[in-house]
C-alpha cells in the first residue's frame, strides 16, 4: 500500500470511527427527546448514521485495509477510542440541564457542532482522495458529507423552536413534558445500557476477529506502546493490569510492575498521567520501559522463547537475558538464555 492510500486509509478510518461513536450518542439522545419532528429526525440520522459507518467499512475492505496488520489495529484502536467518548459523554446526555427542554436543546446545539465537524471531516476526505486520484472515495465522502449538511440544516432549523419551549418550561412555568413521566428516563436507561452492551460486543468482535492480526502488528517495533497507550488513555481502573489499581500506594503498585509487558506498562503509564501522576510510579514505568529482544517478544510464552533462543545468536540471547532479568526473570527463560551463551563461548 503507497503512502497516498495509507493516508486515505487513515481518514477513512478517522471517520468510521467517528460514525460508529455517533450511533451510540444518537440513541442515547433519542430516548430523551419527546415526540415531535426533532425526534424524527434524530431516528432518521441514526439509520443514516450506521449506514454512513457500514458504507465506511466497505470502501476500507475494497483498499485492504484488512490485509495490513498495523492499518488494522489502527482502526479497531480508533473504533474503541470513538465507542469509549460516546459512553464517556452518554451520561452527560441524560442529566443536563434543569428542565427536559433544556436537556433536549442543549443536545441539539451539540448535535449541530458534531454536523458541523463531521461535514468538515468528509470535505477533507474529499479533497485529498481527489487529490491522489482516488474517485470512488472523493464520492463516498461527497455522498455523506450531504447527509450530514442536510441533518445540520434540519438541527437549526429545530432550535428555535426548541428555545421556545425552554422559555415556556424554565421562564413561564409551562412545561411541554415531563421526561420522568413520559417514559423516557426509562427508556434512556435502558437504551445506555444497551448501547453498552452493543459496545462490548462490536469491541469483543473487533478484538476476536483482529487478534492474530494485532499479534501480528505488534511484531512491528513500537506498535505494542503506541497499543497500550491508546488503551490507557480511555481505561477505567478494571482495565489495568494489576488487580484494585486505584487502591494501591506508590510502592505496592512499582513493585508489581516488572511483570508487566511493554503494551501493559504502556497502558499504566497512560492511566497514571491521566489520574494520580505519581512521579515515582512514572519513573519506575520509563526504567522498563524499552525494546523488547525481538519484536512480539512479550506475546510469548517460555517454550516459545527458548525455541528462539537456541537458533539465536549471542548478542540477542544476552539482550534476553538482561531483558527477563529486568522483568519477569523466567528461570527457564534465564537458563536458556544462559546455556546459548556457555555453549558459545
Amino acid at each position: 500500500m503507497g503512502r497516498s492510500e495509507q493516508k486515505v486509509v487513515q481518514y477513512l478510518n478517522e471517520a468510521h470511527a467517528s460514525e460508529v461513536a455517533l450511533v451510540n450518542v444518537l440513541t442515547e439522545q433519542i430516548a430523551v427527546t419527546p415526540r415531535g419532528t426533532y425526534r424524527s429526525g434524530l431516528e432518521k440520522h441514526h439509520k443514516e448514521t450506521q449506514d454512513h459507518a457500514r458504507r465506511l467499512q466497505e470502501r476500507l475492505g475494497e483498499l485492504g485495509e484488512g490485509s495490513n496488520p498495523i492499518q488494522l489495529l489502527t482502526g479497531v484502536t480508533e473504533t474503541i477510542v470513538g465507542q469509549a467518548l460516546a459512553l464517556a459523554k452518554a451520561p452527560l446526555d441524560l442529566v443536563r440541564g434543569n428542565s427536559g427542554e433544556e436537556k433536549v436543546l442543549k443536545n441539539a446545539k451539540d448535535a449541530a457542532a458534531t454536523e458541523a465537524l463531521e461535514i468538515a471531516t468528509y470535505t477533507s476526505i474529499e479533497r485529498l482522495a481527489k487529490a491522489v486520484g482516488d474517485e470512488k472515495t472523493a464520492r463516498l465522502a461527497v455522498s455523506i458529507r450531504a447527509d450530514e449538511e442536510k441533518m445540520l440544516a434540519a438541527i437549526l432549523k429545530e432550535i428555535p423552536k426548541l428555545t421556545e419551549a425552554v422559555v415556556g418550561a424554565e421562564v413561564e412555568g409551562a412545561k411541554s413534558y415531563d421526561i420522568t413521566k413520559t417514559g423516557a428516563a426509562d427508556a434512556a436507561k435502558a437504551a445506555g445500557k444497551a448501547t453498552r452492551r452493543t459496545a462490548r460486543k462490536t469491541t469483543s468482535r473487533a478484538s476476536s476477529s483482529a487478534k492474530s492480526t494485532a499479534r501480528q502488528a505488534r511484531k512491528v517495533p513500537g506498535v505494542a506502546q503506541a497499543e497500550g497507550q491508546a488503551k490507557g488513555a480511555v481505561a477505567s481502573a478494571d482495565d489495568i493490569p494489576i488487580a484494585r489499581y486505584d487502591e494501591l500506594n506508590a510502592d505496592e503498585i512499582t513493585s508489581r510492575l516488572r511483570e508487566l509487558s511493554q503494551i501493559d506498562l504502556a497502558k499504566v503509564d497512560a492511566y497514571e498521567r491521566k489520574n494520580e501522576n505519581r512521579t515515582t510510579v512514572l519513573e519506575r514505568i520509563t526504567s522498563l520501559r524499552g525494546d523488547e529482544p525481538w519484536p512480539g517478544y512479550d506475546e510469548q510464552n517460555v517454550s516459545e522463547i527458548q525455541t528462539a533462543v537456541r537458533a539465536a545468536d549471542d548478542d540477542t540471547a544476552r539482550k534476553v537475558r538482561e531483558y527477563e532479568r529486568a522483568h519477569q526473570e523466567r528461570a527457564g527463560v534465564l537458563e536458556a538464555a544462559q546455556r546459548e551463551l556457555s555453549t558459545t563461548t
